[in-house]
């Protein structure tokens, strides 16, 4: 009996110590991470708000951890090239990815991909949600938007709404708002938000779900008339224009950041990331630049991230099913 329990208590010891072999090379390898530079992908052009969101916490993640990370942009298809390529890379932790809005709606709104998004990337930290602004030419009658809505029900058809192109975040947030208030308004895509807004301000267009950065200046100087926020919150630049949800309870329409990484990265490494980024979230230089662009800040965990971009992705599938929306 002794001898049986002697035998046990040692097979315990070595299971024991096997364990920790094992965990001790991840957090060997977490410790050294990151040993040479790493980059940091972006699926869309240069110059644009996700560019300039991933190059701040670049600048940050290079400052801090010792190492370059070198912002790389790969735009195409929608950001499914530049998403695809992390999908692809090693699970080491020197291939970030800048998640957002396209790929939660991308997940339905192309009928195949090589990637299934939510699988394949692993979520890593939240960085912040971009409010959109619905905006009308000041020549329109409309002003407010219970006088949209009255108008388009009375008008189906009539009026007309700009976008950045099919499927992306303001046809979508103007596709919900439509599902929401059963309405009627012709959506009018473009190229990309640039022309989009040109043929607003020439008044082409009657509406438009801009982004906050393309279109404030327009509206401080009266040449876009704001009807409303697409966040459950008030714009701090813009405090006296409501939200749609004033109007349309329930309504919420943003542009989501967060970082991602291809999954079966070590557990320790993303850990390592995310108390980097949420650092970065209340370092006071960095957060005064966000709330300058009027910007929600996000951080909180890996788990955190990753149910809202799932929540994301299921709230767009709806959208994007109820309007037909296909890829081009």
């Amino acid at each position: 009996m002794v001898a049986m329990s002697l035998s046990r208590r040692r097979f315990l010891h070595a299971a024991a110590g096997a364990a920790t072999l094992v965990t001790i090379p991840h957090q060997a390898e977490a410790q050294a991470y990151p040993s040479r530079s790493a980059r940091f992908v972006v699926p869309s052009l240069p110059g644009g708000t996700p560019d300039i969101l991933a190059r701040l916490i670049a600048q940050w993640l290079s400052e801090q951890l010792g190492q370059p990370f070198v912002i790389e942009n790969r735009p195409g298809a929608g950001t499914n090239i530049g998403t695809e390529l992390v999908v692809r890379a090693p699970a080491d932790g020197y291939t970030l990815l800048l998640v957002g809005p396209a790929q939660a709606i991308n997940a339905t709104l192309y009928d195949k991909l090589n990637f299934d998004f939510i699988h394949d990337i692993a979520p890593v930290a939240g960085i912040s949600r971009e409010r959109l602004v619905l905006v009308v030419n000041p020549s329109s009658p409309i002003k407010t938007v219970r006088e949209l809505i009255a108008n388009a029900a009375a008008r189906p058809g009539t009026l007309n709404m700009a976008s950045s192109g099919n499927g992306t975040g303001p046809h979508v947030a103007g596709e919900l708002f439509k599902m929401m208030a059963n309405v009627n308004i012709v959506h009018v895509p473009y190229r990309s938000g640039a022309p989009a807004l040109t043929a607003l301000l020439g008044g082409q267009v009657d509406l438009m779900f801009a982004t906050m950065p393309a279109a404030i200046e327009h509206v401080r100087s009266g040449r876009l008339r704001a009807l409303a926020v697409t966040t459950a919150t008030r714009s701090l630049l813009l405090p006296d224009i409501p939200t749609v949800a004033e109007f349309l309870p329930g309504y919420e329409a943003s542009s989501f950041f967060g970082v991602g990484v291809p999954r079966n990265t070590p557990a320790a490494i993303v850990e390592k990331l995310n108390g980097e980024i949420n650092a970065a979230l209340v370092d006071p230089k960095i957060k005064a630049q966000f709330e300058r662009a009027d910007s929600l800040l996000l951080g909180g965990s890996p788990s955190d991230f990753g149910r809202l971009v799932a929540s994301e992705t299921a709230k767009w599938a709806k959208v994007v099913k109820f309007a037909g929306i296909r890829s081009e």
